[in-house]
């Protein structure tokens, strides 16, 4: 059986599968880029339900017991305040940090070892194992890599020189947590609001705080000035002739986060190589509007290290790619359905108001998202057969 893997990335999807590989009864060290963790870094995020269920096959889904907040259910509302719909969005939305804080900590504490300030470089084939390279460098040798590294993946490029430049996605991503406002909806509830000139989501906090965030329409793969330029003065005049409270949230907000763009990755050729593969945002990445890429990155985790488990390489990464591509494939081009509604101009503005409202009532009613939801993964299950 593999004894020893490097694991390429710190962020969610890293400590995950060192933790799930160890579990597997597989050696693991963890190498992030960065001279330190991703404590306060980034916005906050959703973990599905079926996202929190593969990591109950850890025994980590009570790190994020106290960890946000439930999000049972999300209320769209147009430009005007109208009520389009009520989804059903079986979820908890934590802040990123703290969800990188408890993983590493708890990897950590079983026994992870994690090193900072290793960003890799290269990777190769030696010796029957796999020899890995980084900036300071300082080199790492073990029987396999696996490539946690997020959406700029070294490790995809190293597998595939030819592999695909992730997609812009025609939306800007900013946000903030708002202080001392009281706004409309019950705590945990998701409010979406399909603004004339941007998108708006917000969710009231247990404690009374405000999370928000925005996407501003990018058309163009924007410049660094391009997000510069999103700054709170100009997030206020996209929403000056929308009904509900975006511009008193924004304007209650200490800190509005700097701007980034959104990618996606809608189908990555090559996962893998003879030692090598790759998990998460770096084979899958996935629109933020499918609240799915955190939950992928714990699914994913979890599948590897049963084919490590029950196959010797390279059939336990074929097997891993052949149980979770369609699926992931899959809810990368929801997410893009999801993200393109966004900023869909008057005319599909006016088609939206007219008609999601039934959609969405037909999908509740089939439970056409149930696919997603429901996805459970058996640990105990053997995957010799996949």
């Amino acid at each position: 059986m593999t004894k020893d893997v490097l694991i390429i990335g710190g962020g969610i999807a890293g400590p995950v599968t060192a933790m799930a590989l160890r579990k597997a009864g597989l050696g693991v060290r963890l190498f992030e880029a960065y001279d330190r963790g991703s404590d306060g870094v980034g916005a906050f995020l959703t973990l599905a339900k079926n996202g929190l269920e593969a990591l109950k096959v850890l025994d980590l889904h009570g790190l994020v017991a106290g960890l946000g907040m439930d999000t049972p259910e999300g209320v769209m509302v147009n430009t005007k305040g109208r009520e389009l719909a009520v989804i059903p969005q079986p979820s908890r939305t934590l802040r990123r940090g703290d969800l990188y804080r408890a993983l590493r900590d708890e990897a950590v504490r079983r026994g992870v070892t994690v090193e900072y300030g290793k960003r890799l470089i290269d990777a190769g084939v030696a010796g029957g194992g796999v020899q890995a390279r980084f900036e300071d460098g300082t080199t790492a040798g073990g029987a396999l890599l696996v490539g946690a590294d997020g959406l700029w993946s070294r490790t995809r490029t190293i597998i595939d020189p030819g592999a695909p430049r992730p997609r812009h996605l025609g939306l800007l991503n900013t946000g903030g947590f708002a202080e001392g406002i009281r706004v409309p909806g019950r705590p945990g509830v998701s409010h979406f609001v399909f603004g004339r000139r941007c998108f708006f989501g917000y969710l009231v906090h247990p404690d009374g705080g405000v999370w928000w965030f925005a996407n501003p329409a990018s058309p163009k793969e924007p410049t660094a000035d391009d997000l510069a330029a999103v700054t709170p003065s100009a997030l206020m005049d996209l929403f000056r002739d929308d009904v509900g409270p975006m511009r008193d949230i924004i304007a209650a907000t200490p800190h509005v986060m700097p701007a980034w763009n959104t990618y996606d990755l809608p189908t990555v050729p090559r996962w893998s190589n003879s030692h090598m593969v790759i998990v998460g945002d770096a084979a899958h990445a996935t629109s933020p509007s499918s609240g799915q890429g955190a939950s992928m990155a714990i699914e994913d985790a979890v599948v590897l290290a049963q084919c490590l488990r029950d196959h010797e390489t390279p059939e336990a990464f074929a097997a891993y790619e052949r149980l979770r591509r369609a699926r992931v494939e899959r809810i990368v081009a929801q997410g893009k359905r999801n993200g393109d509604g966004k900023a869909p101009g008057p005319v599909g503005a006016y088609l939206r108001d007219l008609f999601l409202p039934v959609v969405l009532r037909q999908v509740a009613r089939r439970g056409s998202l149930n696919w997603m939801y429901d996805h459970r993964i058996a640990w105990e299950d053997s995957v010799k057969g996949s």
